[in-house]
């Protein structure tokens, strides 16, 4: 008596089959559409989150340069209006 059927073994190799072929039009598809999502962000000229961090740091940065210099021109005028 055989313990497995063929028919239900063709069936399995079919839906395993079936299944490669779905997940490969899966990722074609996620691949087409990353494709498409990355031009149309280029085409719209924004920044990414790496430039986006990148000019935060930089502007605090800055902003503490600016109220250290409003600091010292501050000092420098009390000084120039005593003499």
């Amino acid at each position: 008596m055989q313990t497995r059927n063929k028919i239900f073994d063709d069936l399995s190799e079919l839906m395993t089959n079936a299944l490669g072929v779905a997940q490969g039009a899966k990722d074609e598809a996620d691949t087409a559409i990353r494709g498409v999502i990355d031009r149309w962000l280029a085409d719209k000229d924004l920044v990414s989150r790496e430039e986006l961090e990148v000019l935060k740091i930089m502007s605090k940065k800055l902003s503490k340069e600016n109220a250290d210099l409003k600091s010292r021109i501050e000092i420098l005028e009390k000084q120039n209006s005593k003499t």
